[in-house]
């Protein structure tokens, strides 16, 4: 009767620890409750969730109908070294998580031992018929299960997932700014081009105005004066222009850079053809929470955190395991698999904490801390994301009415030049008139350029802010 009951005691050891295995320790996990506008200080549009049916395209950047854009930022997924280096951070942390779950299952290991060994002449208790040279072979399989009565596994489990998962967002975070960086010095290149142009266009007709003022003054028409202020205009604007060529060549050095390619390898293909402004719908909100990945990898690092408290209470508890072996060894000659060959092991082990000198008590407390931070970076993260949206909302607000008035100051400018330049011609003005109003004409003309290439990368700055641009489901109304 005392092995049955024995094995009655085992069985009952095993159905209780399977019994408990759905116990966790954690608390109920809530994602940390943010404050959220009623809507934009920017926007007339109202805040509201995001629905399934706000889905983006992942290639935002067409908004912008340039061609050559969208292959750079299909260069830039394929080549570039830093989205490699968060795409091999990435697939480590789903390999963790995957070395976690491992925890979830049986752990079965064979092993095979054929030894041949020579014990010591002077080995306690040998005995005197004990050959000093024997073989000692042994094969068998180990067998162990933790139940995860508290669940600890399940909590590391929990935390090991969502760690991936934000890990996930970092990469869709570290993609994100690659091309934001990437649209950016684009759209910025391609306002140097329209500045270079301007200027072009500016030198050439220096080139006339001086080519007039030299004719008069050979004729004594007009001043010294005159030809110098006419010469020293035109070196001005070529000086300008120089400084133009200088800044776009870092520019396609950079975009160079990001796509993975040498500067010497890499060269724009330069277009006449302005960008296309997008029109900003309103209604944006509803993408923000879902749709920017640092705020989701946020959010699941405080459910990581949240698990991490449930797997630091287990400690607390008693750890129970169960184990088994089974396996055969001979002294070099038999039948490893024979009855009187065999040996075997099972039963349970519990390791029952006593004292540890508060060591479990301070790693529950730095858990329950790195939840209340994690928890704090999430509100952060909400907050910057809402102010992000702000800035490029208001940026394009004012750089819209910014544009209208300084397009009227171009008008305005042109219309001044070409009085003055007429007045001279009939010799009633001066040059200095002339040399003033073509410059303010000139730096009117390029703060223009300089206000629409602000506001493209405020849409570019806005779609990143969003998540990745807008969804064409949003209401313009």
């Amino acid at each position: 009767m005392r092995p049955r009951l024995k094995g009655l005691t085992l069985a009952l050891v095993i159905a209780g620890a399977l019994t408990l295995q759905g116990c966790s320790l954690a608390p109920t996990y809530h994602a940390p409750a943010v404050p959220l506008p009623e809507h934009y200080r920017e926007d007339a549009g109202p805040w509201h969730p995001a629905q399934p049916a706000d889905q983006l395209q992942a290639q935002w950047w067409q908004v912008f109908g340039d061609k050559q854009l969208d292959d750079l930022q299909q260069q830039l997924l394929n080549a570039n070294p830093d989205l490699a280096a968060a795409l091999a951070h990435y697939d480590a942390s789903v390999a963790f998580a995957s070395q976690l779950h491992a925890g979830l299952f049986p752990q079965i290991n064979a092993s095979v031992a054929p030894v041949r060994q020579r014990q010591s002449d002077r080995r306690p208790l040998r005995g005197d018929t004990q050959p000093s040279v024997y073989n000692s072979d042994t094969a068998g399989f180990s067998l162990s299960f933790d139940p995860d009565l508290w669940g600890k596994i399940r909590n590391q489990v929990a935390a090991g997932d969502a760690q991936a998962q934000a890990s996930a967002d970092d990469l869709a975070v570290a993609r994100l700014s690659l091309q934001k960086q990437l649209a950016t010095l684009y759209v910025q290149a391609r306002g140097l081009d329209a500045q270079s142009r301007i200027l072009k266009a500016s030198l050439d007709d220096y080139t006339q105005a001086l080519q007039l003022t030299r004719d008069r003054y050979e004729g004594k028409i007009a001043s010294e004066l005159d030809l110098s202020r006419a010469q020293s205009q035109l070196a001005e604007a070529q000086a300008q222009l120089d400084d133009v060529k200088a800044q776009s060549d870092l520019s396609e050095h950079a975009i160079a850079e990001l796509v993975g390619v040498l500067p010497s390898d890499f060269a724009l293909v330069h277009d006449a053809e302005s960008l296309k402004q997008p029109d900003i719908p309103h209604a944006l909100p509803g993408s923000l929470l879902q749709q920017r990945p640092d705020v989701a990898a946020a959010e699941r690092r405080v459910f990581a955190a949240n698990a991490n408290i449930g797997v630091a209470k287990a400690a607390w508890y008693p750890d129970f395991s169960l184990t088994g072996l089974l396996g055969g060894q001979t002294q070099g000659s038999g039948n490893l698999l024979a009855a009187a060959n065999r040996y075997w092991a099972l039963g349970p082990l519990v390791n029952l904490p006593i004292f540890d000198g508060g060591r479990r008590n301070a790693n529950e407390r730095q858990a329950k801390a790195e939840f209340e931070g994690a928890a704090a970076q999430y509100h952060s993260q909400v907050l910057k994301a809402v102010r992000e949206v702000e800035d490029n909302l208001g940026q394009l607000r004012d750089l819209q009415q910014e544009s209208q008035d300084q397009q009227a100051a171009v008008d305005a400018a042109h219309s001044a030049e070409q009085i003055a330049t007429n007045s001279y011609e009939a010799g009633a003005l001066n040059y200095l008139e002339v040399v003033t109003a073509q410059t303010t004409a000139l730096q009117a003309q390029r703060r223009l350029q300089e206000v629409d290439t602000s506001r493209l990368q405020a849409s570019v700055g806005l779609a990143v802010a969003l998540g990745g641009g807008w969804s064409s489901s949003f209401s313009n109304d």
